[in-house]
């Protein structure tokens, strides 16, 4: 994200220093729009320092929802601030005719595309994002990812929420920083190869063994996402497939792109190989798993 690469940047104009000795009296880190927690070790290692952070959720529609506690990552949604919202269920999104469903109906932990009509004239209007429910007293979400960001290619229904979560859980657990990443299909493989996903990902801190860490993180895909772990049961695909970017490929791909900064975020998935292909494309950026 733009703030790590800020970071950086005053870090190197100032001899090395680490951000807590350039702003003393950094304590909160307020954020929105993109997870923080795949970037948290190594912005944190740049502050030098673990600091609070509270997630908010604004969009030029309005202001949605907050994180209104450090021990709790549910968003306060508000529920006065001149909004009504509807809900679908994400995997009736693209029907012709997809109920939408009010506040009052919603359930727990399941995905649903957020709808807004708002003071200000918007009507049945989607965000564009997948919000889950993890409290109905209060009003809780997270935001689970972008409605028109999933793989698809043989009906797994893979969701952001359950690719990061994956990579979080296994980078955790074996001391690996990911500083950023993109998954797609890959539906053409070589002759004789089954199908995968493809994961893309640029290391902070690589793994000793990628073959291992693979898996790992394919293993933990499976535990979030039944349909996926039917298809690796049922070898229509295989394990996925990570390749490994060099220092700063995302960075430089988006720059070629004119879409270094800002509001631009690389998306989490694709359900084709528009990026993937540009990032293969890229062959001084981009170096293939030993």
């Amino acid at each position: 994200p733009w703030i790590q690469m800020y970071f950086d940047r005053l870090s190197a104009k100032s001899g090395g220093k680490k951000i807590k000795d350039i702003f003393k009296n950094f304590s909160l880190f307020v954020y929105g729009g993109v997870n923080f927690e795949p970037y948290r070790a190594r912005l944190e290692q740049t502050i030098g320092k673990r600091i609070d952070s509270i997630e908010t959720y604004p969009a030029s529609e309005g202001f949605i929802a907050f994180q209104d506690s450090q021990t709790d990552k549910g968003l306060l949604l508000l529920v006065k601030a001149g909004i009504f919202y509807e809900f679908i269920p994400s995997e009736e999104y693209f029907n012709d005719n997809p109920q939408r469903i009010s506040l009052a109906d919603v359930e727990l932990d399941k995905n649903y595309a957020l709808i807004l009509n708002t003071s200000a004239g918007l009507w049945g209007y989607s965000i564009g994002d997948t919000v889950k429910f993890v409290s109905k007293d209060p009003y809780k979400i997270v935001v689970t990812g972008r409605i028109k960001h999933y793989i698809s290619a043989f009906g797994e229904h893979v969701i952001g929420e359950e690719v990061e979560h994956a990579l979080l859980f296994v980078a955790g657990e074996e001391g690996i920083e990911v500083t950023e990443f993109t998954v797609a299909p890959q539906v053409n493989p070589g002759e004789g190869e089954l199908p995968y996903h493809e994961w893309f990902i640029e290391f902070g801190k690589a793994p000793a063994d990628t073959d291992a860490f693979r898996m790992n993180v394919d293993a933990a895909l499976r535990k979030k996402n039944v349909y996926y772990d039917d298809l690796i049961k049922g070898k229509i695909l295989q394990p996925l497939i990570i390749r490994s970017l060099k220092k700063n490929a995302f960075i430089d791909y988006m720059k070629s792109k004119g879409k270094l900064g800002g509001q631009n975020k690389v998306p989490r998935l694709s359900n084709d190989r528009e990026i993937a292909k540009e990032l293969t494309d890229y062959t001084d950026l981009y170096s293939l798993n030993p």
